[in-house]
């Protein structure tokens, strides 16, 4: 059985952009072959959407946070968008308030469509190549996305990147998640297994510190209230937590659970880090999934990657890439119902 597939929209250049339907596991996902995004994801007995995304192509353009996409070819910040490889200094576009590289640049890889290349009943592989010189990157990348959804309510992202000159790369699965469908997410427990997290400047750059949890508002080793973001502590988190030193064997670190519907949501990761972002910053103007309004915290994400401006810190986990290479990012979203 293949997957079914349907033009969704079209690009301003007036190419189409298709959406594919996979299904395994009690899962069902729409991916789009624009951005390699997630743009709805449903459990079998669980009406609402578990993830924000748009009924419109038209609105991905003009209002997307980036709703389900693959960011890149180097996700979150990289201050001053400076870098340096092998005593080479590179300049990238500063996209985020003119001073900051965020996501790859105006049109990085989450903005532009991606070639199919094999399609299967619950899984779909999509490929593209960023080029040498986009946004001031050196070398052309090629990254391949493969989703899968399989046994056990599993949806395995895994991410494959290839470059033919040194240059930094670093990708993930940019899904907001909402586990209940009400109005917020506040009214979920969340549990992270990392002992330190980054702290960050006023443009949200880690500063270089490795900050143990102990203490603070950050240690989320055992489940804990969402909610206690406004009623208590008054933190949004945008934080990348510090998994492990460095890539590894998959790995559960992660669960979310909501009290409302009983959904719970397992991530297990090869990635030493993961940018744990909880929608305080979103009102997005337009109705999403279902008519629904997307306002401050009405999803979460959990971004998978090495850590934020990794390539100018020589104490956190390197995210260089040379040829001959593979970069191979894997992670599993677990939905379970109790």
């Amino acid at each position: 059985m293949q997957t079914e597939t349907e033009v969704f929209g079209h690009m301003p250049s007036g190419e189409p952009v298709h959406r594919l339907v996979i299904k395994g596991g009690g899962l069902t996902a729409h991916i789009l072959t624009w951005g390699s995004v997630i743009q709805d994801l449903r459990l079998d007995g669980h009406a609402a959407p578990l993830v924000l995304g748009f009924e419109n192509f038209s609105d991905y353009l003009a209002h997307s946070p980036y709703f389900g996409a693959t960011p890149g070819r180097n996700a979150n910040r990289i201050g001053g968008g400076r870098f340096a490889i092998d005593g080479v200094s590179y300049q990238l576009e500063c996209n985020e308030k003119g001073v900051t590289h965020l996501h790859g640049g105006i049109d990085g890889i989450a903005k532009r469509l991606w070639k199919v290349i094999e399609t299967a009943e619950n899984r779909v592989v999509l490929q593209i190549v960023d080029p040498d010189g986009r946004a001031g990157y050196p070398g052309n990348c090629t990254i391949t996305c493969t989703y899968t959804v399989s046994d056990g309510g599993v949806l395995n992202v895994l991410y494959e990147s290839t470059t033919d000159r040194a240059t930094i790369c670093n990708v993930c699965q940019h899904s907001y998640f909402n586990l209940d469908g009400t109005a917020d997410a506040l009214g979920h427990d969340a549990m992270i297994a990392a002992n330190s997290y980054l702290p960050t400047n006023e443009l949200q750059v880690p500063t270089g510190d490795i900050r143990a949890v102990g203490g603070t508002a950050f240690d989320l080793r055992e489940m804990t209230p969402l909610r206690r973001q406004l009623d208590g502590d008054k933190i949004g988190y945008d934080h990348n937590f510090c998994l492990a030193e460095a890539r590894g064997p998959k790995q559960s670190v992660a669960l979310v659970r909501s009290i409302n519907s009983g959904i719970s949501l397992e991530v297990r990761t090869t990635e030493p880090g993961v940018q744990f972002y909880t929608g305080f910053k979103m009102n997005v103007a337009v109705p999403g999934l279902e008519g629904r309004h997307y306002g401050p915290f009405a999803g979460f994400c959990l971004e998978t990657q090495i850590w934020p401006d990794a390539v100018n810190h020589a104490n956190f986990p390197q995210a260089v890439l040379r040829p001959g290479e593979t970069l191979r990012q894997e992670t599993d979203y677990v939905f379970t119902r109790s």
